[in-house]
């Protein structure tokens, strides 16, 4: 069993910046992927930043440039930084985990990351 823990979000003007951070306990000592989805209120869920075991990378296109992910090597933890965030960019931001590809995902509960003036 895996168990993802995330923290971080919350409210922030335009142009602001937020972290997210997500920490993986459990029965896990590796991962295939890692990373951030997120799902805005009538919208469905999109690919926002995954990092792999190689640490290649993958961002959607709308938050290349803008969020950073990266990963702690001595934990199962991931990080998103969120710069010159827009109100586009509210959503909640779930964290995932592949551990093995073609295999389900573990998701974490959410986080709610608001951009508003």
């Amino acid at each position: 069993q895996v168990q993802l823990v995330e923290s971080g979000g919350g409210l922030v003007q335009p142009g602001g910046s937020l972290s997210l951070s997500c920490a993986a306990s459990g029965s896990i000592s590796r991962f295939y992927a890692m990373g951030w989805y997120r799902q805005a209120p009538g919208k469905e869920r999109e690919l926002v930043a995954q990092i792999y075991s190689d640490r290649t990378t993958d961002y959607a296109d709308s938050v290349k440039g803008r969020f950073t992910i990266s990963r702690d090597n001595a934990k199962i933890k991931v990080y998103l930084q969120m710069n010159n965030l827009k109100p586009e960019d509210t959503a909640v931001y779930y964290c995932n985990v592949l551990l093995i590809r073609g295999l389900p995902r573990y998701w974490g509960q959410g986080t709610q990351v608001t951009v508003s003036s």
